[in-house]
């Protein structure tokens, strides 16, 4: 009897039949879809043609008119721009005051370095702070530099601002000068010192303090009464009482 049995030594059994597996879809590449999307863009409707129209139409439309988004580009630009000079001349002003400072320790503090009437005043600032300024972190000719900058930045600005905080730091810079001379000026002559200091700082305070007055400041405007002669208002005539023999019933108190 024949075998339907296909095994020998030189065959091997399968115990399962091979599957095909499925293919993936392959995947558009990824410039494709972004130049897809570039050809919707530019299209009629598109984002960026919109755009593109917004801008070509914004010197006809004004800055009042034109495109929401572009008025806010402008804006952000513009402020940027403030703000970057802003820093760039803040920091030049930085640089220059301190060239200014670092070569203030070339005046001689506290020793007579200026004549005439205004050593009156100046000599002894300059040795109040030169007694005074021992142990602060900076010299005492940067102290003297920016107590004449204060005096010079009062005296200009009051007179072009009339600003009551200008006028305010002014007075107070007046007042430690005449204090300070008082201080450092030897009792014989600091009567004389002081006077002199508060004459000159009254007649600099007559440009500092240009246009300040104590009186009260009417709010609002008094009201104007124009006469016309032209507008006349009639006056109605008296009407003359007619005589009470027409009027048998005038004593009545109930008469109409």
């Amino acid at each position: 009897m024949q075998s339907n049995d296909n095994t020998g030594p030189g065959r091997q059994e399968l115990a399962y039949l091979p599957v095909p597996l499925p293919k993936t879809p392959a995947k558009p590449p990824r410039l494709a879809a972004l130049r897809d999307w570039w050809k919707r863009a530019w299209d009629i409707d598109g984002v960026l043609y919109d755009m593109w129209d917004d801008v070509l139409s914004a010197p006809d439309d004004g800055l009042r008119h034109m495109a929401p988004w572009l008025r806010a580009v402008l804006m952000v630009a513009g402020v940027s721009f403030v703000v970057l000079m802003a820093e760039a001349a803040g920091e030049i002003l930085l640089q220059a005051l301190h060239q200014i400072l670092t070569a203030a320790p070339k005046v001689q503090v506290g020793i007579d370095t200026s004549n005439g009437v205004a050593a009156v005043v100046d000599q002894p600032v300059r040795t109040y702070i030169a007694q005074h300024s021992a142990g602060l972190p900076v010299a005492a000719s940067t102290v003297y530099t920016l107590w004449l900058l204060t005096g010079i930045t009062g005296l200009v600005l009051g007179f072009l601002t009339r600003n009551n905080a200008v006028r305010a730091m002014w007075t107070a810079w007046g007042a430690a000068t005449v204090f300070m001379v008082w201080t450092a000026t030897p009792d014989t002559s600091r009567p004389v010192a002081a006077g002199l200091a508060a004459l000159a700082w009254t007649l600099l305070s007559a440009v500092a303090l240009r246009g300040l007055t104590l009186r009260r400041r009417v709010i609002g405007r008094p009201a104007k009464v124009s006469v016309r002669p032209e507008i006349h208002v009639p006056v109605p005539y008296p009407v003359p009482a007619e005589p009470a023999a027409q009027h048998p019933h005038s004593s009545c108190p109930f008469r109409d």
